[in-house]
């Protein structure tokens, strides 16, 4: 694992992701960033997050998920709750993103994914919300 310094706090992220593995080394790698990070394993309980009032500021999720509702149905909904919501999907099948309709100013990061290159990509999606470069502003 990189050594890192301890950095400000950054954003809050929703990480939705089945894999268990996965999820720890992303809440890890993005806490050590210095993101806050919510990490669930299905959308359900993201969307009870989300419809709760957490802080969040950008949704991190993967496509394949869980329990009846796809990262892709995930994002539908959580734009009808947080219509400025910036989304990042992944997937370690790129057939899955091939065939989907991403929501407006979302970004895809493919699987496997550099843990530590995700904070600057989600400080630029953030940005990019927040002055209006990828869709409408928050």
């Amino acid at each position: 694992m990189h050594e890192t310094l301890p950095v400000e706090k950054r954003a809050s992220v929703l990480l939705v992701e089945d894999e268990p593995m996965i999820s720890d080394m992303a809440v890890e790698a993005l806490e050590e960033q210095g993101f806050e990070v919510q990490a669930v394993a299905n959308a359900g309980d993201a969307l009870r997050c989300l419809i709760a009032g957490s802080p969040i500021d950008v949704l991190f999720t993967d496509v394949n998920l869980p329990g009846g509702m796809d990262g892709a149905a995930l994002a539908l909904r959580a734009r009808e709750l947080r219509p400025g919501l910036p989304i990042v999907y992944t997937s370690g099948r790129r057939s899955t993103i091939e065939h989907m309709e991403p929501v407006e100013g979302s970004m895809f990061l493919p699987k496997p994914y550099d843990l530590f290159r995700i904070g600057p990509l989600l400080d630029y999606i953030i940005a990019a919300r927040k002055i209006g470069v990828a869709g409408k502003p928050a």
